[in-house]
């Protein structure tokens, strides 16, 4: 009994020598990790002195060697980093800056842990140096949040899924019983004047991460393993039915996916991160020649205009197809989409259908400045790799690669199969059916889109009480493809839009005001070349509005309420503003941003004074401003204001 206890006096002594606390500092001085190296790694995190979150844990179980047990620090190394970078694709600024410290430290058996202190948030990476395959068995992320926190969550009962649930508030103790996966990103509420954005960059040959519950206040992480068989179930989805007991099978050598933590008390500070992008992966090679814009696209309309000058039989034909090109053309639109329906079976990716002939749709939208987007399965294209060449070939721009479904380490790298393949011929692409944004958009920005949102291709399940979250969640970490543009607009309790009269929820001048406030390299405009010439005025301010930006600013915003946003590019300035279901929402902006000593022409888009019940009713002004004026904006329930602000000459 005697020699048991002294060896373990002997276990305990070792530990507390081995016992060593790291502080990592922001740059401003803000933001502090606290990493502590004892019989496991974990690390806590305080904004401005407040608690953050306490003894979260880190380890990566590899081969049956767990990263993090029991560790034998060798080494250590602080170091900072304060550059400026100009994105291929700037989706919030044309000139990022990344500035952070950073703490590796390094242990014995060949992997290090990294650390990075930024002033609004922090991140860490596990990096291996094994000179083999190994095979990742689990990643142990465990989050432990302050006493009432509160989450803003989408959950799914799999790991299958196309990340389009709504959202759903919770309080984390109460969520202990269910198994339903958090999605990433997600927005906790710290219940102390702090908000979290939770999410991962630089992800590559690795499943995405998921979060359950762990009861009391705790968050741990969950990933797919490797799918070994599946089934396939018609012509577009393949279930896993037989797993490994590993999530990677990978490099040993390699720098593994960040974790970050956008760390803010002031909720328009979310909509203003680039988190994502500066911890992305550098562009792999030239992407000068990418061209981001808008989309003319049938399949939300049921390719269906009519009307005078409509002296055909519309549908997924060559006229049809003829008619988006010249709506493309007259607006300035450089894409159409060619979705489902263009071709003559969604296996062949080859074949068009008998009713289309898309050599002479090339050629008919070259001429006119519009490039042609083709839209496949993700199946097609997996079976089918050299897609790109021939395509490509043939003048086809890009793909919209659809019903991936899925976060597995396979999937995962069929997205940069894709993103390398198109780059490689000068394609760009949009993924649907898609997880969320993680980094591979700045990899290879010719990766200009994701779904991975619930949008209006959910119709009357697309309500703005949850659209209102996506520019302080979902936006947040990258870009989405939403698909605004409904021309015919409807409040939720009069709902009932069907393609190929398809309608949204939410005033007319909220349709608006999304093409300024949410981000996405390919914005389409959904609705019917028909819609818009009936409504000119609406059809010029949406087709005029970049997808690109030099500069953004969030005004006024309460996450989960209302947003006031100003993007600028060039010299010209835009407003977008939405409400959630508050009645009659009433803010004051401050045009300071304008530079000073110009007077700029303002053209705004307001709803009418009947808009809370007729989505429709909206009003179209004009005023000149300068950075003295003050903006009075006035939305209804489910409504918006939007305006665009240029200097006069």
């Amino acid at each position: 009994m005697r020699k048991i206890t002294i060896a373990f006096v002997g276990v305990f002594l070792c530990i507390a020598m081995q016992a060593k606390t790291f502080d990592l500092v922001s740059p401003g001085g803000n933001m502090k990790v606290s990493v502590n190296v004892t019989d496991r790694i974990t690390y806590s995190v305080y904004a401005d002195g407040v608690e953050i979150m306490k003894d979260n844990s880190a380890a990566l179980s590899v081969d049956g060697q767990e990263l993090g047990a029991r560790p034998v620090l060798k080494s250590h190394r602080y170091d900072n980093c304060d550059v400026v970078f100009s994105p291929a694709v700037a989706y919030k600024f044309s000139s990022i800056r990344n500035s952070f410290n950073s703490l590796r430290l390094d242990f014995k058996g060949g992997w290090s842990l990294l650390f990075r202190a930024y002033d609004d948030g922090v991140a860490y990476r596990f990096v291996t140096d094994f000179r083999k395959t190994v095979d990742v068995r689990d990643e142990m992320v465990r989050i432990n949040f302050p006493e009432g926190t509160s989450a803003v969550v989408q959950r799914s009962d799999s790991f299958e899924t196309p990340y389009e649930e709504p959202y759903s508030q919770i309080l984390l103790d109460a969520w202990q019983v269910e198994r339903k996966k958090v999605l990433l990103p997600f927005l906790a509420d710290l219940g102390n004047g702090y908000k979290m954005l939770v999410s991962e960059s630089a992800l590559t040959d690795y499943p995405c991460l998921f979060f359950e519950s762990a009861g009391n206040w705790v968050l741990k992480g969950t990933f797919p393993k490797v799918p070994l068989e599946g089934r396939q179930l018609g012509d577009r989805y393949i279930y896993t039915t037989k797993e490994a007991d590993y999530i990677a099978r990978t490099d040993g050598s390699r720098q593994f996916p960040w974790r970050y933590f956008v760390i803010v008390n002031e909720d328009g500070r979310l909509i203003e991160s680039t988190m994502t992008a500066r911890l992305a992966d550098k562009p792999v090679e030239d992407m000068s020649w990418i061209r981001p814009g808008q989309v003319s696209w049938e399949w939300w309309n049921a390719a269906a205009p009519y009307g005078p000058d409509v002296d055909f039989v519309s549908g997924f034909n060559t006229d049809t197809y003829k008619y988006y090109i010249d709506f493309a053309s007259k607006y300035g639109i450089p894409y159409i989409i060619m979705d489902e329906g263009w071709a003559k079976s969604t296996e062949d990716p080859f074949t068009p259908s008998s009713s289309v002939d898309l050599p002479e749709l090339l050629s008919y939208g070259e001429e006119r400045g519009v490039g042609i987007i083709l839209w496949m399965t993700w199946l097609a294209v997996d079976r089918n790799p050299d897609v790109f060449e021939r395509w490509s070939a043939q003048g086809v721009k890009g793909f919209k690669i659809d019903f991936m479904n899925r976060s597995d380490q396979y999937m995962v790298n069929f997205y940069e199969r894709v993103a390398e393949a198109a780059a490689k011929h000068r394609m760009v692409v949009s993924f649907h059916g898609a997880f969320k944004p993680s980094g591979l958009e700045y990899k290879y920005p010719n990766v200009l889109t994701y779904e991975g949102v619930r949008g209006m291709e959910n119709m009357g399940g697309c309500l703005p009480s949850n659209s209102i979250w996506l520019p302080f969640i979902r936006n947040a970490a990258g870009p989405m493809d939403y698909t605004p543009g409904a021309m015919i607009s409807m409040q939720p309790e009069s709902y009932c839009g069907n393609r190929p009269n398809a309608a949204s929820i939410g005033t007319r001048a909220y349709q608006l005001a999304l093409y300024v406030l949410f981000e996405s390299g390919l914005q389409m405009l959904s609705d019917s070349p028909t819609m818009y010439y009936s409504n000119p005025e609406c059809t010029e301010f949406i087709s005029d509005v970049p997808v690109v930006w030099d500069e953004t600013r969030a005004l006024q915003c309460k996450a989960g309420r209302y947003a006031v946003v100003a993007k600028r590019s060039g010299d010209r300035w835009y407003i977008g503003a939405v409400n959630g279901t508050d009645d009659n929402m009433e803010v004051e902006v401050s045009l300071d941003f304008l530079e000073k000593g110009k007077t700029y022409d303002m053209v705004y888009f307001k709803d009418g004074p009947n808009a809370f019940r007729q989505a429709m009713d909206y009003r179209r002004g004009m005023d000149k401003v300068t950075s003295g004026s003050a903006v009075k904006i006035n939305m209804a329930r489910n409504g918006g204001w939007t305006a665009v602000m240029e200097p006069q000459q």
